[in-house]
């Protein structure tokens, strides 16, 4: 029922968000900030990039010599500047008649009373256009003063979210209190909760930088490292199998382990960037930095018979092109795969520009290293003894089964193998029997292939997927006529989107993938930097300065704080592309600090939190659930790196894909990593996983999704794992408490939440 107090609450919240978007009677129009989002919104489906689509041979998306709005025209103006009057575009946006007034009637779209008068300001004052925002480069604002009742507080940070929220006659929240306040830093630097000890230091550390120094400890930790290379992997489209059908198992884990020993460096992002896309091609390249192009091997391959190895390599390529672009540039470039942009100045062939520094490379298998380490060895042999003893119970299995009419239907080696008892046959009549079984059992494809993985691995050490550039036989690359491999178009070179900087590369060569990745870092990108700090910034208040992180384009959401964002970003070029810094700046500010309870007075003036006068209130990501409980269980073993593993796992997970693959329960120490260390399936994500949100893995994921399932409760109230955890968590807190119940009530409490229960949660408990 829609009471009167809503609709009153609706009202004010629809004037307060016109409000936003409209500018001051005494401002200047920005053309950027307020002109550009209502024409691309409402104008560039028909007066657009989109020559197909395009109507009255009128383009609103630039300037154009002959279509453009301020391109003469017989007899009448689209755009006169510093004349309303004489202004087409102010006639047609005014216009009573439904057949005169823009946008047209059937378009769904409607200018609102705010914006008609934004764009009539605009070409009373000149029309004066300009770069959209994201493309022009940061330029470091001055740091705002703050009314003498905010004097003195925080850092930067805090001077241009207070100077908003001054504006805004808002007020900011409360400090959390301490255990709150460190519990949330433990868990946004580390992933993992603090222990009773951290939170007794904490609470009693009187001094004037307590929460400054527990910072400080938590991004010096080795976890730090863990906990950012979580959200890189998510860029990276990191998994531990090939994906499509077949969803065989690969081994790149150990770019996983460069990605979190960068981190835990501070390798400036700089660096971090030109080794992940082109650290084969640096001067005497190490291994770490050829392991590092790993980045762009995450992408899935395609093992089924029959298809043609050419179109699932282009493929690949273009999910590099399009990955690029998303992750470094925040721009969706891969909508120019089959035609211009239709809303950012982005060619159909800078697409294929952009396609062409990686066309040239090879896609080999590196040896990392032989195993040495006895335990890893031990491992190793014991596993291959109990697929080999699978492999021959299910041989027999199937041997014993088949009917004299079955046994004619095989091959003749696989019948003569047939003939010879089990024990006498030699290599090549083994290999006949299982070739047949591989045929009849897709099973038992998986469990062979598991074997000779397994022996290899023991036989030539750990490998991972890397880059290789070609040093001849150069591949030529063509723009691909509607996006079709097959349809070659005009070739084209190597080379960036004209709307950005140039490309810095010497005139004598042809540009290459190193060219590209130092092009992204130039200091004169406008975009990376940006696309940096919005990600970082996302991380610790649910939502980006831009919230659309991954599109910083003309149809992407304005930023919030620009200023702020630019303040940022200059901020990390200024201090050598430092992450830490960054990360540091925004959790010692007073922003980050802030209580997270909700408050009556912002569910009208800021309902979504883009303001923050209070914290935001976020989930554990997927594999911090799973951290959380072994930490506070006292089972987590904190190893760092190396393979994945195969904690335990529903029956019949492993059966929904198209292969049956074995899942192998780890013993021991392997059974209590950290969640990111879980082996994943493309395919089939490990529930807990799965469940609680964790990316798939087929494509870049800037920004996790956030579901409300039942699913989540009974994973958790029925998950072996889980049971394994409450009993660990009761044992050791027996164990840790002689006194009463209500003492091992608190004890375990702390462990859990880091906090004392309320009264009520004491009695449920």
């Amino acid at each position: 029922m829609v009471t009167l107090s809503r609709i009153a609450a609706l009202i004010t919240l629809v004037v307060s968000s016109l409000a936003n978007v409209a500018v001051a009677a005494d401002e200047k129009v920005d053309f950027a900030r307020d002109v550009k989002p209502i024409l691309s919104d409402n104008c560039y489906k028909c007066h657009g990039p989109d020559g197909a689509a395009r109507q009255a041979d009128l383009r609103l998306d630039v300037l154009d010599p002959k279509l453009g709005p301020l391109a003469p025209r017989d007899g009448y103006a689209i755009i006169a500047p510093g004349n309303v009057d004489d202004s087409t575009l102010v006639m047609r946006i005014t216009a009573d008649d439904d057949d005169v007034r823009m946008p047209p009637a059937n378009s769904n779209k409607h200018l609102t009373p705010q914006q008609i008068d934004v764009l009539k300001r605009w070409v009373e004052q000149g029309a004066k256009w300009g770069k959209h925002w994201a493309y022009e480069k940061p330029v470091r604002p001055e740091i705002p003063s703050l009314s003498p009742a905010l004097a003195g507080a925080g850092n930067p940070i805090d001077h241009f979210i207070l100077a908003r929220l001054d504006k805004e006659g808002i007020k900011p929240s409360l400090v959390a209190e301490k255990p709150t306040l460190l519990r949330r830093a433990a868990l946004d630097l580390t992933g993992l909760p603090p222990s009773p000890a951290d939170l007794d230091a904490f609470i009693n550390d009187s001094s004037s930088d307590a929460y400054e120094k527990a910072v400080d400890r938590l991004i010096a930790s080795p976890h730090f490292g863990e906990r950012q290379a979580r959200h890189w992997l998510d860029y990276a489209r990191y998994a531990d199998s090939n994906g499509y059908a077949h969803d065989f198992p690969r081994s790149v884990w150990p770019y996983r382990d460069w990605v979190i020993s960068a981190m835990n460096a501070d390798m400036p992002f700089d660096r971090f960037t030109i080794e992940q896309l082109a650290g084969d091609m640096l001067p005497g390249a190490t291994l770490e930095q050829k392991i590092a192009t790993g980045f762009h091997r995450n992408t899935q391959i395609n093992t089924e018979g029959g298809i043609d190895p050419e179109q699932f390599r282009i493929e690949s390529i273009i999910d590099r092109v399009g990955t690029t672009a998303t992750v470094f540039l925040g721009l969706t470039v891969a909508c120019a795969q089959c035609h211009d942009h239709k809303f950012d100045p982005i060619a159909q062939k800078e697409f294929y520009q952009l396609f062409a520094f990686f066309n040239n490379a090879d896609e080999p298998t590196l040896k990392v290293s032989g195993v040495t380490d006895p335990k890893e060895v031990e491992t190793l042999t014991e596993r291959i003894a109990e697929l080999d003893a699978a492999v021959k119970q299910k041989v027999a299995s199937w041997e014993s089964s088949l009917t004299d009419a079955q046994r004619q239907t095989l091959k003749p080696e696989a019948q003569a193998a047939l003939a010879i008892a089990a024990e006498k046959r030699d290599a090549k009549q083994q290999q006949a029997v299982q070739a047949a079984l591989r045929s009849a059992d897709n099973d038992f494809g998986a469990m062979a292939d598991d074997l000779a993985a397994v022996k290899k691995q023991l036989s030539d050490g750990a490998t991972t997927l890397v880059m290789a550039e070609r040093a001849k036989d150069s591949r030529k690359t063509h723009l691909f006529i509607k996006g079709d491999f097959t349809r070659h178009g005009e070739e084209v070179s190597p080379g960036v989107p004209a709307v950005l900087h140039p490309l810095k590369a010497s005139p004598a060569t042809k540009p290459t993938r190193l060219d590209l990745a130092k092009w992204i870092t130039d200091a004169e990108n406008p975009l990376t930097a940006r696309v940096v700090v919005n990600r970082i910034w996302q991380q610790y208040f649910g939502r980006g300065i831009v919230e659309t992180e991954n599109d910083f384009g003309s149809q992407g959401i304005a930023p919030t704080h620009p200023e702020l964002l630019d303040f940022l970003a200059t901020e990390l070029i200024a201090n050598k592309w430092s992450l830490k810094h960054i990360h540091w700046l925004i959790v010692t500010s007073t922003t980050y600090r802030q209580s997270s309870n909700a408050r009556p007075d912002l569910e009208t003036s800021d309902p979504y939190n883009k303001l923050l006068a209070r914290q935001s209130r976020m989930r554990l990501d997927a594999e911090i659930v799973r951290d959380v409980a072994l930490t506070s269980s006292g089972l987590l073993t904190e190893q760092i790196g190396g393979p994945s593993v195969f904690p335990p796992i529903a029956d019949g997970v492993m059966s929904l894909g198209q292969v049956k693959h074995e899942w192998r329960e780890s013993k021991g120490a392997n059974r209590y990593r950290r969640g990111m260390y879980t082996f994943s399936f493309r395919n089939s994500l490990h529930p807990a996983l799965s469940t609680f949100d964790a990316p798939d893995a087929i494509s870049a994921c800037t920004r996790r999704i956030r579901s409300n399932t039942p699913l989540q409760a009974l994973n958790l109230l029925n998950d072996t794992a889980w049971m394994e955890f409450s009993r660990a968590l009761a044992a050791r807190t027996l164990k840790e408490v002689k006194g009463d119940d209500d003492q091992r009530i608190t004890h375990a409490f702390r462990l859990a939440c880091s906090r004392i229960p309320t009264d009520d949660e004491r009695q449920i408990i």
